[in-house]
Formats: structure tokens, C-alpha cells, sequence
């Protein structure tokens, strides 16, 4: 049976490259990104390669535009058993320059958006045979970096979701993973995401290969899913487990608490 994905925050480093991988496996893929012009081109890349997949330019931020947009995937593929949420909004500021705004734009875009893509798709997982969410992160979702409020904050704020869903859902079926990547990611010649005060002998991970790292995770035990527990329902899809690489380190999720899997780019992680 073909599954159906839904990545939202679909840019040019790990979000096409995770929805490359989930349609090379086999899935139906739904491309959200706030802006149409990389989504279109790769709807049209994948299906030129005899691929399922569907862009949907779509603000997440919007409750309107989240429930249109899954209305279409679901219309196009049938319900939906994987989300990957990836958007983020960079915010470089310390509480003392930091506006308001700025940190209002930078919440909503990590924390309200995942909060509303994840209700519309886990209302089908519920309906369904259970399903995977996967909350990208970074380490400031789990250390604080100084001089970034408004990011560290809105990353912890996802990775509390994460926890908190993975012990309410792990039961009935819903596995809810949280990813740590550390590390900037090669586009062409040029890098995907900018980290001040990084440095440029770090290894970096290439788009393709972390997003490839999807498909290695397979299909989690349910030894792994939250706490622990086990479900009465079916394994999660195959493939639905995001975990990050470079093309230098090993996979290594692991489970922390409840979903959390941290997986390691490079050897000095981002502070």
C-alpha cells in the first residue's frame, strides 16, 4: 500500500532532500513551503522520475492554509501517515535586541505551525494504522545558545511537543521522534542555513545524504517508540524515522525520554 508523507518547510537542503527520499521509497509525498517556486519544480522533478508528489505553497503559520493544504493532499493521496515538520524561522538576537515581533514571527513558525500540521496529521494516523511525526531540531532545542532567544526558544518549545505526543500517542499507535542536527548542509557550491561564529573546518553534511539517513532508520522497534511502550497497532511505515547524517559520521538515534533521537553531523556540535 503506498503511504502518504507530508514534509513541511520543503527548502533546498533537507527538506527537498527528505522528500526526495520518502518518494524514492515508495510514498506519496506532499511538499508544503511557504514560497511555490522550489515546490513546483520539484513536484515536477519527481514526477518526471515517476514519482507521487504534490506542492502546496502554504503559510503554516495560517490554520487556514494548513487545513487547505492537507484537504489537498489528502484529496490527491489519501490520508496521511508521515509528517516531517522542518520549517524554522531564524532569530539572532539576545533579550535585549530582540523584538517582540521577531520573536512572536519566530515562535509561530517553529511552535504554532508544528502544532497545527501536527493536529491535521495525526487526526489520520488516529483514524488510521497509526503513523510517524518527526520534529527536525537543533541543539539549541536543547541547550539555550546565548544571543538566540527567539530560536532556542522556539526549538525547545518543539521538542516539548514532541515528548509531550510521544507519551500521549505512542499508545495508540503514533510514533513521534525528535531530531537533533548539528550542522550546516551543502547546496551546490554554497551552505544551506547560516550559524554565526561557526567554524568553516567543521565537516559538512551533504543534502542528499542526510536526507538518505531517512530510509536507514527503517522501521523503529516498538522497544524504541515512547518510554518504552508498545502499541496494539501496526509498526510505523517503513522509512518514517528521520535521522540526520553527515557523510563522515554514523547514525546514532537515540531515544531520550520520550521520541527524542539525537543524531550528530559533526564533531562540535552547534552551540
Amino acid at each position: 500500500m503506498t503511504r502518504t508523507a507530508v514534509v513541511a518547510g520543503v527548502g533546498p537542503g533537507l527538506g527537498e532532500s527528505v522528500a526526495r527520499t520518502f518518494a524514492e521509497a515508495g510514498c506519496a509525498v506532499g511538499l508544503f513551503a511557504r514560497s511555490s517556486d522550489l515546490v513546483d519544480d520539484l513536484e515536477a522533478d519527481l514526477h518526471e522520475a515517476g514519482h507521487d508528489a504534490l506542492a502546496v505553497p502554504c503559510d503554516v503559520t495560517d490554520p487556514t492554509a494548513v487545513g487547505e493544504g492537507f484537504a489537498a493532499v489528502r484529496e490527491a493521496f489519501g490520508p496521511v501517515d508521515v509528517l516531517v515538520y522542518n520549517p524554522a524561522a531564524a532569530s539572532w538576537q539576545g533579550l535585549r535586541d530582540i523584538s517582540t515581533a521577531s520573536f512572536e514571527r519566530t515562535w509561530r513558525v517553529g511552535a504554532y505551525g508544528a502544532l497545527l500540521c501536527a493536529k491535521e496529521a495525526v487526526a489520520d494516523m488516529l483514524d488510521g494504522d497509526g503513523g510517524t511525526v518527526v520534529f527536525t531540531g537543533a541543539t539549541s532545542a536543547v541547550r539555550g545558545r546565548g544571543g538566540a532567544l527567539g530560536f532556542s526558544s522556539a526549538k525547545f518549545a518543539a521538542r516539548g511537543m514532541a515528548e509531550s505526543m510521544a507519551r500521549e500517542l505512542g499508545p495508540e499507535g503514533v510514533h513521534v521522534a525528535h531530531a537533533v542536527i548539528d550542522g550546516q548542509i551543502l547546496r551546490g557550491t554554497g551552505r544551506v542555513g547560516t550559524a554565526p561564529r561557526r567554524s568553516t573546518s567543521t565537516p559538512t553534511p551533504s543534502p542528499r545524504r542526510t536526507g538518505n539517513s531517512s530510509s536507514r532508520t527503517g522501521r523503529p522497534g516498538r522497544s524504541s517508540w515512547t518510554c518504552g511502550r508498545t502499541s496494539s497497532r501496526s509498526d510505523p511505515p517503513t522509512g518514517c524515522c528521520l535521522a540526520a547524517l553527515s557523510t563522515a559520521a554514523r547514525s546514532s538515534p537515540r531515544p531520550v525520554g520520550s521520541g527524542h533521537h539525537r543524531t550528530r553531523s559533526t564533531r562540535q556540535p552547534l552551540e
